[in-house]
């Protein structure tokens, strides 16, 4: 009798490859020498319209031998195809695994002739099922292009980050098409003192194939691509990103943007490339990675999580799309046409359509149960709060537990729809509401900062004692950080209602809404709109409508 381990359909349910989900997901990356406290951080923002935010877990287990392990189809939850099941995985929490690996990824597409639908491997299960299965990430670079080797592999082109306590690697992949099982690939290492980043385009483009210590690839890297005719040189001009992902005006413009967005707050040389990121093809590439000019901290990849272009050509604060209230935030489509004449909207890295962010924090210093953190949050960056899960824990918090709520029902215990109902009432009024949601988020990451401090010492002590104590410790101080943020955020949202409701302000005092001794409340703030606002109304080519007759004065 046949044995099987079934791998279900998981929580990262993304959108299936449209123009839409060709510019979804951003991930930042930190060298262990470039941050500022030694440790290795790897950011991600899973976007997607139909994603809904949680944390999935698998638990450490001995399999034995015999059993087969059913592939699902991440985005969909379409049946692939059975692949045999290693005897022992290991404990994963959202990207991370108990040995401090973390895996995370941006979708490029790129060509499509080279699609294979008998695969087996998607993107997403190759996440996954590698980090149930490595305990550093070459073992998991071996482990994801062993199992497309075997397996065959489903999805169009990926960028992946691959990262353990030690080091951090970058690996892009794209199949070989119908006729060949199997994908083509390299990982390039990211130097310990540099930052990198990717944002749904491919980004590798020499490859120094003599440095085995720090560059692996697929032994028909380079022949694949004069198959089809994408290159005709010799190997050491070969250029990766140029055969399987070439530019076009969307790639710079959607997503080597955000890239850029990153880099230029560490190198004020950066700018060099805003004509690049603006769309045009025939500027020099960006690099891989950088040197940052400074040490880079864990509120730096924070606040490069929220970026919308602030300070550049390209603000989203600042072009005609913001509206009164400077939104930063455009509903899709990206693109628009108006007589003839097509226009585009800004894609930041904080967006709205996002399931869930994190920054996978990898502290070597440390012993794997307490270094490896997971800074989880739900739904856009910007309005998330990114709160810490050690990847050693058994068992997920209830805000961020699969089936507390869904995409199509609500739920007031669930982190993801109280996180969008604040940031859907922030979206329409932003200027002012940021202003009152900031402070709360920032309050409260600081807090965890030093809760970390303290936490990582008392599991310290446990762990020399009673490894399973000190675990457990763990498990109930990330459920009561998770749970208790959630909840603050719900009374975030009630205030935010009470105080913006139907376009006025009602007025505070000692830290509560202002009453005129009567009990009723005394008249709110009518704010209008902004100047400029006014100003483009003005002078727009309906004006004339709505002009006071002088003589009516």
């Amino acid at each position: 009798m046949r044995k099987y381990a079934i791998l279900g359909a998981c929580a990262l349910t993304l959108a299936a490859l449209t123009p839409e989900r060709a510019a979804a997901c951003s991930d930042l990356i930190v060298g262990k020498k470039a941050s500022a406290d030694g440790s290795i951080m790897v950011s991600y923002s899973a976007d997607s319209h139909t994603l809904y935010g949680d944390l999935v877990h698998y638990p450490a287990k001995s399999w034995g031998k015999g059993l087969m392990l059913e592939v699902h189809e991440w985005d969909t939850g379409k049946p692939l195809g059975f692949i045999p099941q290693a005897p022992i995985t290991y404990n994963v929490v959202g990207n991370m695994n108990e040995h401090q690996v973390a895996i995370t990824e941006s979708t490029w597409g790129g060509r499509k002739e080279l699609s294979d639908p008998k695969g087996i491997m998607d993107y997403g299960s190759l996440i996954y099922i590698a980090l149930q299965r490595s305990q550093s990430a070459r073992e998991a670079i071996r482990v994801m292009t062993g199992l497309v080797r075997d397996y065959g592999y489903y999805s169009s082109g990926e960028s992946f980050t691959i990262a353990d306590k030690n080091e951090v690697w970058v690996l892009e992949m794209i199949g070989k098409g119908p006729k060949k099982k199997g994908a083509t690939w390299v990982a390039i290492r990211i130097p310990d003192d540099a930052i990198s980043a990717h944002a749904n385009q491919a980004r590798i483009h020499k490859i120094p194939f003599g440095d085995k210590e720090n560059c692996m690839y697929e032994k028909d890297v380079v022949n694949l691509a004069r198959e089809y005719g994408w290159f005709k040189g010799k190997d050491k001009d070969f250029d990766f990103q140029k055969a399987y992902n070439p530019y076009d005006f969307s790639g710079l413009r959607a997503c080597e943007a955000r890239v850029w967005s990153f880099f230029r707050e560490f190198d004020k040389s950066m700018d060099k490339y805003t004509k690049l990121v603006k769309g045009d093809v025939n500027e020099e590439p960006m690099p891989l990675y950088i040197i940052p000019e400074r040490k880079v901290t864990l509120a730096d990849v924070r606040k490069g999580m929220r970026n919308h272009y602030e300070g550049t050509p390209l603000s989203m604060t600042q072009d005609p799309g913001a509206g009164a209230y400077r939104v930063p935030y455009r509903w899709r489509p990206m693109t628009f046409n108006v007589n003839g004449q097509e226009y585009v909207n800004e894609r930041a890295i904080a967006t709205q359509q996002t399931g869930f962010v994190l920054i996978a924090q990898l502290r070597s210093w440390l012993p794997d149960a307490v270094g490896g953190i997971l800074w989880f949050g739900v739904d856009d960056a910007n309005t998330a709060v990114l709160t810490p899960m050690y990847a050693s824990i058994t068992s997920i918090p209830e805000c961020y537990r699969r089936g507390n709520g869904s995409m199509t029902e609500f739920s007031w215990t669930s982190a993801f729809w109280i996180h969008n109902w604040v940031a859907n009432m922030a979206y329409h009024k932003y200027e002012p509401m940021i202003a009152d949601i900031r402070p709360v988020q920032q309050q409260l990451e600081k807090g965890f900062d030093e809760l970390v401090k303290t936490t990582d010492a008392k599991a310290l002590e446990l762990l020399k004692a009673n490894p399973q104590q000190a675990i457990s410790y763990l498990t109930e101080v990330c459920a009561k950080t998770a749970n208790g943020t959630t909840e603050r955020w719900k009374k975030l949202g009630e205030y935010l209602m009470v105080k913006y409701m139907d376009g006025n302000v009602k007025k505070e005092k000692d830290g509560k809404f202002e009453e005129n001794g009567y009990g009723q409340i005394v008249m709110p703030s009518f704010p209008g709109y902004d100047k400029d606002y006014y100003e483009r109304i003005a002078t727009s080519n309906e004006a004339g409508r709505l002009e006071v007759p002088k003589d009516k004065k």
